[in-house]
């Protein structure tokens, strides 16, 4: 892993450049993130040594976290949405108080049709509709639209690596 410069969408902050190898490491561990250094080691050709310490600067670099990904419908949410959000004023304020709300899992700033998307999961459509009722309640959200998810084609993590 070296720092290098990359004027797309970094405006003069440092990216890190990966190299093969930590983009192999990453991609092993998107696959399955409780495989063991031994075994890693043996897919990206170094030693149990130098792949833990590899795998180490990623994580405290921020690159990369390992965490657990759950399935919403095994836990009882049945209801998932995109909310797109109009607001009037700085859309960064209301970004953060929506941020400050645990059932939103997704909070991002965004060019279009909508100041905000929110993404949110919800036991059913009674949950859904008081997170909805609360982000409409926000003085500077002026509208909403619910995108309803009925079924989850594809969902992945792979970014950065190809």
């Amino acid at each position: 892993m070296s720092e290098g410069t990359d004027g797309a969408g970094q405006r003069g902050r440092n990216r890190p450049t990966l190299d093969a190898v930590s983009k192999r490491l990453i991609e092993e561990l998107q696959k399955d993130g409780r495989r063991s250094y031994t075994m890693l080691a043996k897919d990206v050709g170094l030693s149990e040594a130098a792949t833990r310490q590899r795998v180490q600067r990623l994580l405290d670099s921020g690159i990369i976290q390992i965490c657990g990904v759950t399935d919403p419908l095994t836990l009882g949410f049945a209801r998932q949405a995109m909310i797109g959000v109009k607001c009037e004023g700085d859309p960064q304020r209301v970004a953060d108080t929506l941020a400050g709300m645990e059932e939103i899992d997704y909070v991002v700033i965004t060019a279009g049709s909508f100041d905000l998307l929110i993404e949110v999961v919800c036991e059913d459509d009674d949950h859904l509709l008081d997170i909805l009722s609360r982000v409409r309640a926000l003085d500077t959200v002026h509208s909403t639209e619910s995108f309803v998810y009925l079924k989850l084609r594809k969902q992945t993590y792979s970014w950065g690596t190809r």
